[in-house]
Parts: structure tokens; sequence; C-alpha cells
């Protein structure tokens, strides 16, 4: 099994929190949906879960992770858990949406085969999969040492993997996919303008 777990597990223990802000652009789901977000981290997204209407379950690999997380979210009704989402202590058709958002870019490919099939697994018949992670065309794509193809690890000892939108769709065959899109943003530097790219994509599975 690869090292990056217990790598953002170090990175979480020595940094505190890693991810400023709230993540944008969350869809809508009827109120009371039971949704599942794997890879909660330091509660990035989450923040903008416990805005809405929903049954929040949110699992990381890393305890020092999900100790901030309940730090900020133990009151709100949000259900945490430390687990590995390659393979989820959770009952088959349980949820009716899942978030995977930059989770399966860090895993090599055999790992993000596991991850894809557990997510399938857990969704209800109906039920949503939402997928981000960085595309080919991000600025970083290519920097570091390259363990798998288009995969890349840097000093930190993170892996990266950066997704096609033809590879993304490979990867969740057992959905159907809704869309998968690529959202395009500039990021300043020193004064100078670089392109993030993420793959964006939604899927349902067929009743």
């Amino acid at each position: 099994m690869d090292t990056a777990p217990p790598s953002w597990e170090n990175d979480y223990a020595r940094r505190g929190r890693l991810w400023g802000g709230v993540t944008g652009r969350l869809p809508e789901l009827p109120p009371g949906s039971c949704v599942l977000e794997l890879g909660c981290g330091d509660g990035k997204t989450l923040a903008a879960m416990a805005e809405k209407r929903w049954s929040v379950t949110a699992l990381d690999i890393s305890p020092t992770a999900v100790r901030m997380s309940h730090a900020r979210f133990g009151t709100t009704g949000i259900h945490l858990l430390v687990a590995d989402a390659r393979s989820l202590p959770l009952r088959d058709g349980s949820f009716d949406a899942v978030f995977l958002f930059h989770i399966a870019g860090h895993l090599l490919a055999d790992d993000r085969a596991r991850i894809a099939a557990e997510t399938s697994r857990v969704l209800r018949d109906g039920g949503l999969l939402f997928f981000r992670a960085f595309s080919t065309e991000d600025m970083r794509a290519g920097k570091g040492t390259e363990v798998e193809e288009h995969t890349y690890r840097r000093g930190d000892a993170i892996l990266t993997h950066y997704f096609t939108s033809e590879e993304t769709a490979a990867l969740f065959s057992m959905l159907t996919p809704v869309s998968v899109q690529t959202h395009r943003w500039q990021m300043r530097i020193r004064g100078n303008d670089y392109p993030r790219v993420e793959i964006e994509a939604l899927f349902r599975k067929n009743r």
C-alpha cells in the first residue's frame, strides 16, 4: 500500500489546518438527503455542507484531520469518523449522494479503482457521485517524480494524479455519466497568472 495516508497524517499533525476558505459550487439536493463526503480533511467542504439541510457523514484516513473537523462541526449533527475510503465501513446502498473532491487524485491506479468500486457500492439506486480532481492541463501537472502515468510525487511525499475526461469516465464505468466537464480559472502568483484546471464530473447509479 502506498505511503500517502501517513504523509497526510504527518502534514495535519505538523501544520494544523491545511485548507482555508469554504468550498463553493455545491449542488442542490433535497432536504434530508443522506450525503457522504470521502476525505473531509479539516472541513473545507463540510463548512459549506453545514449550511445545507442534509444528513451528512464525513470521513478521513487522518485522525488529526477528523479531530479538527469535529472541533469545528461536532455539534452540527455531522457524523464524523476515521476510515479508509478504499474499504468503507458502511452498508451497501446507504447514501443519496457521495462527494469525492480531490481524493482519488492522491492514490495510485489500483487504489483509485478500489475507491471507485466502494463509492458505487454505498450509493443507493439513483444516487449521485460528485467528483473533482485536477486535470492534466493544470499548472502543476508534470512536476515532481513520475511514479505512474500522470501521477507525480513531489518533495512532501504526497502523490498527485492528474486526470483526463476520458479517464474519469472510465474509472466510474460502473455508473452512468451525467456530465464530465473541465473547469478552468487563473491563479495569480507574483504578478503572473497560471492555469488551474479541474475535471468536474457527475455520475448516477442506475436503478
